[in-house]
This record gives C-alpha cells, structure tokens and sequence, in this order.
C-alpha cells in the first residue's frame, strides 16, 4: 500500500520559512516524479513544485525563488523549502508522486488524474 505522510506544516510570520517534508512508502519505483500541491479554501488544488526522476525542477511562477524542492532517494523523502513566505501563500499543502512521469510540469491534469497523495499539511502566514 503506497502512503505519502507529510510534516512541517505550521504557523509562521510574514517573511518567514517552513520545510515541509514528505516521507513515501511502498512505492515500487524507485525514482518517481514527486510534486507539492496546494489547496486554498474553495479552490481546486494547484501545483508548486515538481522534481522529476533526474532531479529536473519545475516551479509555479508564484513561488519561483522562494521555495525550493528537494528529494532524498536513499531516505524516500520529497522536501519544500519555502522561504519568504507571504500571507497568499497559506493554504493546504499536498505531497503527490507519479511514479511513471506521466505529468511532471502538467500540473492541472496531475491535480485530476494523480493517483498517489498525502494527507496534506496545513500552512498558515500571518501578515
């Protein structure tokens, strides 16, 4: 059964930083497409950031050069480092993963048709 169990979520400031982590288990492939996702009240899910199986990053220009996404593959952990953070950035955060890259950067028909997601984490910024 695959699992994907996110933590750092919190309350920070304006201009302040979180690391969201996001540990998989039972993912057969070894080196999946992994992304965040976000969820703002009344809103569909949108992507962050993704890392493909090379390591290859992508980010929504919103967060470009604040957050940053990172994976362990030896510890089969997805990481956001996200700095700078704004009152527009709280949402709920969501861990995906898509183990044959079928979507990578597409994030709108990842957010419909992933198959693999956290339970999410919540982040809130006050101004």
């Amino acid at each position: 059964q695959v699992q994907l169990v996110e933590s750092g979520g919190g309350s920070v400031q304006a201009g302040g930083s979180l690391r969201l982590s996001c540990v998989v288990f039972g993912l057969m492939t070894r080196r999946p497409c992994m992304g965040w996702f976000r969820q703002f009240p009344g809103k569909e899910r949108e992507g962050v950031a993704s890392i493909s199986s090379g390591g290859r990053t992508n980010y929504t220009d919103s967060v470009k050069g604040r957050f940053t996404i990172s994976k362990d593959n030896f510890a089969n952990t997805l990481y956001l480092q996200m700095n700078s953070l704004q009152p527009e950035d709280t949402a709920m955060y969501y861990c995906a993963a898509d183990p044959p890259c079928s979507y990578y950067s597409d994030y709108d028909r990842w957010a419909i048709l992933g198959n693999y997601w956290g339970q999410g984490t919540q982040v809130t910024v006050s101004s």
